[in-house]
């Protein structure tokens, strides 16, 4: 409880210094790590409504009982069979949120239930959450960082695990199997396990699947998991015997455009910035081409949430905020290369969570 408060104090002095008078959020991260309360999703509206000195919930009957073992804040209870308008004509009234003029919606939340709270308040301009519950859950307290720092120790272990069973013959998929148990006997969720052998690592989000590893593969390993509410995400590099023709200059253009942008990455640097900066490294070379996606993303309750690390993001990096840098290099038909590192950002730059080195790791065959 005390968690929860201090991040209802700390969205009130938000919505103070934004001029905010209503947030609204649907069942999702936001609501989740502002409120702990982690409600059924469906067709029902189910929103939580917090305004500069109150706070409540547009709760379906079906699932008050539930929830209200996760919160003690006020209820306007609807059914099917009346339908939630008679019940939010009460809560914004209660609230005293009727004359708001600057409300915030959650973005991930239905169009539909949207539509309902603007209709409601016909007199207010609409804006998304990046300035309020955004902006406080890129900056990481103390406790986050021990819980994305255990995550990140847990992935480490799942990542030597898939190094130490794989061998030739065997298929991405029981190496994924592998990596999944790890996380589990860990006490962690597995979230995601990509192994994409040989040409299949030129797929940045390649489907693990049943391609059997053969010596001269260059592997991409990028694995996730989640505990204590926070996740892990990783990736390195196998070998399995010789490497592929060209693999050693092409992992040293990616790891130094990885170390220019840790180099980059600064308190008050725009996050577009340290894009550039792993980017410019890599066209220098003459592989602007294959470099297809972003350099990173943020880090937290969800494997991608702000900040987002791309050639137009505008954001202002800080102190506390938590990112992945991960460029790459795919080559169709032959092999991919990305080294990501997920980071927080301290006063002199960022400090790397994970212990593992990112030179590849060589399989006997």
């Amino acid at each position: 409880m005390t968690q929860t408060k201090d991040r209802l104090n700390a969205l009130r002095a938000r919505m103070d210094e934004t001029a905010t008078d209503l947030v609204v959020l649907a069942p999702g991260a936001h609501l989740g790590w502002l409120l702990g309360v982690r409600p059924h999703a469906d067709e029902r509206p189910c929103l939580a409504f917090v305004t500069r000195t109150g706070a409540a919930f547009l709760m379906p009957a079906l699932e008050a009982e539930s929830v209200r073992t996760q919160t003690d804040m006020p209820f306007f209870e609807w059914s099917d069979d009346t339908g939630p308008e008679a019940a939010l004509g009460s809560l914004v009234k209660e609230l005293g949120a009727g004359s708001a003029r600057s409300l915030v919606l959650d973005e991930t939340m239905r169009a539909d239930h949207a539509a309902l709270v603007t209709d409601a308040l016909p007199d207010a301009s609409r804006r998304f959450t990046a300035d309020t519950v955004g902006a406080l859950r890129m900056r990481k307290t103390d406790e986050e960082y021990a819980a994305l720092k255990h995550n990140a120790e847990i992935a480490d272990r799942a990542m030597r695990a898939g190094w130490a069973a794989m061998k030739p013959g065997m298929t991405e998929t029981e190496v994924a199997d592998v990596i999944r148990a790890t996380f589990a006997e860990a006490g962690a969720r597995p979230l995601f396990s990509i192994v994409g052998a040989g040409p299949n690592g030129a797929f940045p989000h390649h489907q693990t699947g049943e391609t059997r590893l053969k010596d001269g593969d260059a592997v991409v390993m990028d694995l996730g998991g989640g505990a204590r509410g926070y996740s892990s995400d990783i990736t390195r590099m196998a070998i399995l015997g010789t490497p592929p023709e060209g693999y050693d200059a092409i992992h040293e253009i990616v790891e130094r455009a990885v170390q220019a942008a840790l180099e980059a990455a600064r308190p008050g640097v725009k996050a577009r910035e340290v894009d550039d900066a792993a980017r410019r490294v890599i066209a220098e070379a003459g592989y602007g081409d294959y470099f297809v996606h972003r350099t990173g993303h943020g880090l937290g309750t969800e494997i991608h949430e702000p900040p987002y690390i791309t050639a137009s993001s505008d954001t202002i990096l800080d102190e506390g905020m938590v990112f992945s840098i991960e460029p790459g290099i795919y080559l169709p038909g032959r092999f991919g290369i990305r080294l990501e590192e997920i980071v927080i950002l301290r006063a002199d730059g960022p400090e790397i969570l994970s212990a593992l080195p990112r030179k590849p790791v060589t399989i006997d065959v």
